[in-house]
């Protein structure tokens, strides 16, 4: 069977005069995918591959030289590489709460009701968090952040995905009335807040409060 693709990093920018690149991290498994000795497609694939020569952690960021790579210029050259590792399709995670990109793929996205949303058509890596781009029946495109709260189960034998979307992530005209709602609502209770407040001010002015809040 052959193998799988997985981006596990982009290139930055350069770090000092020989040759090192910051890395933007895209995968769990640092330690595996990016060690020195790991050899790397690229995109664009004329870049490479890229064979790690040494790795290290500055700053909270990890900085990477690759082999045939010595100096400032050569390494800028390579900002925005896309960095991808040849995975066996039957490899899975250490950690059971997280999948390869490959696996999410084509999942059927329903709502923890059973409401069908769609399939997943994409995953996007962004540098906050992860989406699932789903593509709904009409063909239509919904991004679902791929978090636990909103994920609430990836069932890889049904080959779903089940969600629990906060209110308007699926529908955004929902989302419109629910905050004209919120607003009327707020609005109302500000108005019936102002008219009780009067009604008490009214009513200890005519008493003569002894604390001196009828004027307020």
């Amino acid at each position: 069977m052959s193998s799988v693709q997985l981006v596990v990093g982009r290139i930055g920018r350069a770090h000092g005069i020989k040759g090192e690149v910051t890395v933007e991290v895209r995968t769990d498994e640092p330690e595996l995918r990016l060690g020195p000795g790991a050899v790397l497609a690229t995109d664009p694939a004329g870049v490479g591959p890229l064979t790690i020569e040494t790795g290290r952690v500055h700053s909270g960021r990890l900085l990477l030289r690759f082999a045939g790579v010595g100096d400032r210029t050569a390494a800028e050259a390579l900002r925005n590489t896309l960095l991808i590792a040849e995975v066996d399709p039957d490899e899975t995670p250490e950690d059971p709460e997280e999948f390869y990109d490959h696996q999410l793929m084509d999942l059927d996205v329903v709502t923890v009701d059973g409401t069908v949303v769609g399939r997943i058509a994409e995953i996007s890596h962004l540098p906050s968090q992860d989406l699932l781009i789903v593509e709904r029946p009409d063909g239509s495109e919904v991004m679902i952040p791929f978090v636990g709260e909103i994920v609430t189960e990836i069932d890889l034998e049904e080959q779903r995905a089940v969600v629990d979307p906060p209110r308007g992530l699926l529908d955004s005209a929902e989302a419109e009335v629910a905050s004209s709602r919120d607003a009327d609502e707020s609005g109302e209770q500000g108005s019936g807040a102002g008219a009780d407040a009067g009604a008490d001010a009214g009513q200890d002015a005519g008493q003569g409060s002894a604390r001196g809040e009828g004027d307020v």
